[in-house]
């Protein structure tokens, strides 16, 4: 069997090893139209689980991937200058060059060479393929061919982002909230090496047009959001990286193959990059998609097994992404809450977590926010 995976970001190295690890007479072909070691943004973070679910299943690549994760067990909110921690809240973190440096060995160690810098113009190109991955992202040209049988839509959140590091430590994930002469920012930072920190900055589409971020130049815009937030810096400088304002895509398909076309990651689905769920949704559909194809004894019951299997799992988590979004639409008027209800308008923003499990997972957090607001959570409209 010949395989043709597009894309050679997490979902589609990883589905390249999981294939060729259990096939190895496969052929197995991974194209990727940037440089190996091209990548935007800086860390990946995953939830309070991290490799969890690598463990059982691929104990090597959970072994490879650990020590180089920053993990931390409560996050923290700070609005008007007051800093709120969530206890029990936990992430962990990488650098996305790392991690895929690191998933480019495991494809190695099984005899996969991807081959970089080669951008297919048409899936005509790949016809000697018995089966073609799109693992290639946002922009997926699979998906793209095939949109209309799919019935894909890509929808644009309002807000605007730039994606960050600094040399900065950050202990634990923290989210920054402040309000401007321009209106209002907010940083998403955290730590995902020892030395270097991931800072995402994001604005509401009022105040990127009051600040002229469309128009300064790169080098500007970064030092905007220095002086802006110069207190959670402390000296320290932003580091760009293809560091553009961004929109954040919504993309979703009501089915989920097409011909001998199958998406897994980013071209199948977008998570906000607020709840940390992106890399582990587009390794876990690797896992899912290598599954269907070693149990079917066919590619369209492959296809079809892996959609009636993960659908429903990802569906789930996807709404609580979606529901993160919209929250982010509306972080300012958000901040007209206290420090305290504010924090917990944001823990709850996914609608998949209410007061009596926090209380669970979040004891010092909630104990606070009763002492502090009586009566019980805010009420705000999402």
């Amino acid at each position: 069997m010949h395989i043709a995976i597009l894309g050679a970001g997490p979902a589609g190295l990883y589905l390249a090893y999981l294939i060729k690890r259990r096939q190895p007479n496969a052929t197995v072909s991974v194209l990727e139209q940037n440089a190996p070691d091209a990548t935007f943004g800086f860390g990946v973070v995953f939830s309070d689980k991290a490799l969890d679910f690598l463990r059982e299943d691929d104990a090597e690549t959970h072994a490879a991937i650990a020590p180089y994760m920053e993990s931390w067990t409560d996050i923290a909110l700070v609005h008007r200058g007051e800093r709120v921690v969530i206890d029990g809240v936990g992430f962990a973190a990488i650098g996305r060059l790392r991690l895929l440096q690191l998933l480019q060995a495991r494809a190695a160690s099984v005899g996969v060479k991807p081959v970089y810098r080669h951008a297919v113009q048409s899936l005509d190109d790949l016809n000697q393929a018995d089966l073609i991955v799109g693992a290639d992202g946002v922009n997926s040209l699979v998906r793209r061919t095939h949109a209309s049988e799919l019935g894909s839509t890509v929808r644009l959140m309002t807000n605007r982002f730039a994606w960050f590091a600094t040399t900065k430590r950050f202990e634990t994930l923290t989210q920054t909230f402040i309000e401007t002469e321009f209106g209002f920012f907010n940083a998403h930072h955290y730590r995902h090496a020892p030395d270097l920190s991931t800072f995402v900055v994001e604005v509401d589409e009022t105040t990127f047009v009051r600040a002229g971020l469309a128009q300064l130049e790169d080098a500007e815009g970064r030092r905007l959001c220095e002086r802006v937030f110069a207190p959670s810096l402390d000296g320290h400088q932003l580091i760009s990286n293809n560091s553009i304002w961004r929109q954040f895509p919504i993309v979703h398909n009501k089915k989920w193959f097409g011909r001998n076309s199958v998406l897994i990651g980013d071209a199948l689905h977008t998570a906000h990059f607020s709840i940390g769920s992106g890399t582990r949704l587009a390794m876990e559909d690797a896992i899912a998609l290598d599954k269907a194809l070693a149990s079917a004894n066919s590619i369209p019951l492959a296809f079809k097994n892996f959609e009636a299997a993960r659908r429903p799992i990802l569906e789930k988590l996807v709404a609580g992404a979606n529901g993160s979004a919209a929250w982010y639409e509306q972080f300012a008027e958000h901040m007209q809450l206290a420090p305290v209800d504010f924090a917990m308008s944001y823990i709850t923003r996914s609608g998949r977590i209410d007061l009596d499990r926090l209380r669970k997972i979040s004891p010092r957090f909630v104990e606070r926010f009763e002492q502090t607001v009586p009566g019980g959570p805010p009420q705000v409209n999402n």
